[in-house]
């Protein structure tokens, strides 16, 4: 297997721990903010971190001549897939959220499927997800189908931010393509805090919180993302995301005291099984 294709996958599961951790904090922070704001205080402390790692101030000469439409639809799906989320997170567990959210991704998996191996491993993946969530303590757990919804939403989302991803890497900006989508997310979303009068503007001790969710959430798995974009298919990346239930989970159990049922931590097992498949199918092809 090339290094650059190995490096992209450590790219990924880098990512992913690193988000899944973050989602923990901010799940922890929404207990004294609403979701909308704890969004804010990430898009806009990520903003101006990944905007002086890059030193993006260079390519404001040249966006006139950029192409927009990818780069827009690219910068609002970063948005709406973080809005969403984090709503979703306030109202249901953590690996919950996330799997349902990971359904995105998987659709477009299927969008992608060449080989008929590729079908085993996504469908393998669809059991995990199903099993994954409780169907039949849903009353007891007190399942919330607007967190449910907002999930989904989510994960239509990230398949956005995928399919666009890889088009705005042609831009040829670099990670600056990534600083241009959360100013544009920043920019957004700050008329609704305002409106909503958020504390996070009168009350500075969010702000620690809201630079180390940035840092774990934004900076740190986005540009890692795009990283790995660059030498992943969209199968390849939408079935070894299936590894963010399992660290979800994990991060929830961790962190959150969010225990799973041994039904859960099979269908987690499953969605291993199928991100080392399609890695391996991809060395052989």
């Amino acid at each position: 297997m090339p290094n650059t294709y190995m490096m992209a996958v450590v790219y990924m599961i880098l990512s992913m721990v690193s988000y899944q951790i973050s989602a923990s904090i901010a799940k922890h922070l929404m207990e004294q903010l609403d979701p909308i704001s704890v969004t804010l205080l990430r898009m806009f402390f990520a903003a101006i971190i990944v905007c002086i790692m890059f030193r993006s101030w260079k390519i404001i000469p040249q966006l006139k001549t950029l192409k927009w439409r990818y780069l827009l639809i690219y910068s609002l799906s970063l948005g709406l897939m973080n809005i969403l989320f984090y709503l979703s997170l306030g109202r249901l567990p953590q690996g919950i959220a996330v799997g349902l959210e990971f359904l995105g991704p998987l659709g477009l998996a299927f969008l992608s499927i060449k080989k008929r191996s590729d079908f085993i491993w996504v469908m393998l993946t669809i059991i995990g997800i199903a099993l994954m969530v409780p169907w039949t303590q849903l009353n007891s757990l007190k399942f919330s189908f607007v967190g449910a919804a907002c999930s989904l939403g989510a994960g239509l989302c990230w398949a956005f931010y995928i399919y666009y991803g890889q088009r705005v890497i042609k831009l040829n900006i670099g990670m600056h393509a990534l600083s241009i989508a959360l100013v544009i997310s920043t920019l957004l979303l700050l008329p609704v805090t305002i409106f909503q009068h958020s504390p996070i503007f009168t009350h500075p001790e969010f702000w620690l919180s809201g630079i180390i969710i940035a840092v774990l959430a934004t900076a740190i798995p986005y540009t890692l993302d795009l990283l790995a974009l660059k030498q992943l298919s969209s199968i390849s990346y939408g079935t070894l995301s299936s590894l963010s239930p399992v660290l979800a989970a994990l991060s929830g159990l961790v962190f959150l005291n969010e225990f799973l049922s041994l039904t859960q931590w099979f269908s987690l097992l499953l969605i291993m099984i199928a991100a080392i498949g399609v890695t391996l199918n991809e060395k052989n092809s």
